[in-house]
């Protein structure tokens, strides 16, 4: 599982070809992301989300916080968003389910700490 939530982050953290080719390859053409902030589906509607994340948290990567934990097709893992070596500026938590593939089918995210 430690595989599935590094190609999740990468493609937060990836732009134009190399996230198209991140999401085609480990998430499914139906996948659904639902956080507090947006609901999409498919891979155009993951990619606006991504856009508007990194255009407001301009050069911020995303690493995972602390172990991932999993049963079944169920991954769920802690993040944090900051500039690259810093302390984190937003930290969520994000459970992925994977289809009978191992691809990324669902995404349901939790906002825990965000700036004011």
């Amino acid at each position: 599982m430690k595989a599935v939530v590094a190609q999740y982050l990468a493609t937060w953290n990836a732009t134009g070809d190399e996230r198209a080719t991140l999401l085609s390859k480990h998430w499914s053409p139906k996948a659904t992301y639902t956080d507090p902030l947006a609901e999409v589906s498919g891979h155009e509607g993951i990619t606006a989300v991504v856009d508007g994340v990194r255009a407001r948290f301009p050069g911020f990567v995303f690493a995972q916080v602390g172990e991932a934990d999993a049963h079944h097709r169920l991954v769920r893992f802690r993040w944090g968003l900051g500039p690259e070596g810093a302390e984190p500026l937003v930290i969520g938590f994000d459970v992925l389910v994977l289809d009978e593939s191992g691809r990324i089918q669902d995404v349901h995210g939790f906002l825990d700490k965000v700036p004011a």
